[in-house]
């Protein structure tokens, strides 16, 4: 590629125009604050701040333990503790620099009614986007997962679609049959971009005393271990998306610039960065600086010149079912 001019990490997504492809993932960075305690951290390193999922009643979450290491990986399952979309939207969102970056709430529930509330009163606030969480239980539905019914995911979009002119986000799941046709419904009932993918479900066990070493028994994992098949479910979604001109955050498990790019290359607009944040709260900036060094020494101008462009190996001639 020839292109003149220098290079940039800015991106527009959603119309929204981020300072770089990084989004920090819900649940990792707090309510945008806790890692502006750690000196060098800047919010301004990433493009986008996705808060805590917030519920609209305060939540204590799930019983300890609630976090556990596993190799190339971690399992947590907090339970969504928030104090509340009221405190959110009363007490943090004004402590917020909203010159640094850009925020975006996440609303979680656990029926569709407490969705479009939460999606609503977010709608009347500074945030520039709002992402669902649907990989909550339906509390109406015996406790099935919104995320993993096409139906119902589906339904939580055009309830939230109803409460908000915002950018809607819609996390998807790996944990479904589908995933592709899944976006697919949730375009149609008015998503505008998609997250993928959320945690896949996973447990670790004490073999002493027999039990599981999370107290909710199972969690989600994240972390490098998931990057092939959260790489792979983008590539999928994408396939969806082009064609409507949705946007994709593509995540799990992005702990270098290598990483990052991949996910652009398979079809994702911007990247969200977690786990590697725990053991590394410094990562976006060697992110971003690798990414602009693979710009240049490719002569792109634009991070939007690397979204969806995988040459698929050609497909063998023989079927066979491995």
């Amino acid at each position: 590629m020839n292109n003149s001019g220098p290079s940039t990490l800015q991106t527009a997504f959603c119309g929204l125009k981020f300072n770089s492809p990084i989004v920090l993932l819900s649940g990792c960075v707090g309510f945008g604050e806790e890692y502006t305690r750690v000196s060098g951290f800047s919010n301004r390193d990433a493009g986008a701040v996705c808060l805590k999922g917030t519920t609209l009643e305060p939540r204590l979450g799930n019983q300890p333990h609630r976090v556990y290491e596993t190799p190339d990986g971690m399992l947590n399952a907090i339970g969504l503790q928030n104090p509340g979309v009221d405190h959110v939207i009363n007490e943090i969102l004004p402590s917020l620099d909203f010159t640094e970056t850009r925020f975006i709430a996440n609303v979680s529930g656990s029926t569709v009614e407490e969705y479009f509330e939460v999606t609503r009163r977010f709608d009347d606030s500074p945030i520039d986007a709002i992402e669902i969480n649907i990989s909550c239980p339906n509390v109406k539905q015996g406790g099935v997962a919104f995320g993993n019914d096409p139906a119902m995911s589906a339904r939580v979009v055009e309830a939230c679609r109803k409460a908000t002119r915002k950018p809607l986000i819609t996390k998807l799941s790996p944990n479904q049959t589908d995933i592709a046709a899944n976006a697919k419904g949730c375009i149609e009932a008015g998503s505008d971009a998609f997250a993928v993918i959320n945690t896949l479900m996973g447990m670790a066990i004490d073999i002493d005393s027999r039990t599981p070493l999370i107290g909710n028994n199972q969690g989600g994992l994240s972390g490098p271990a998931i990057k092939p098949v959260a790489l792979l479910k983008v590539h999928q979604v994408y396939q969806v998306c082009r064609d409507h001109n949705i946007p994709i955050i593509g995540q799990g498990g992005i702990a270098s610039a290598e990483d990052a790019l991949e996910f652009m290359i398979a079809g994702a607009s911007a990247v969200g960065v977690g786990t590697a944040l725990f053991y590394d709260p410094l990562i976006c900036k060697t992110i971003n600086t690798g990414i602009m060094r693979y710009m240049e020494r490719h002569k792109l101008q634009s991070v939007d010149q690397l979204v969806g462009t995988l040459q698929l190996n050609q497909q063998p001639t023989a079927k066979c079912g491995c």
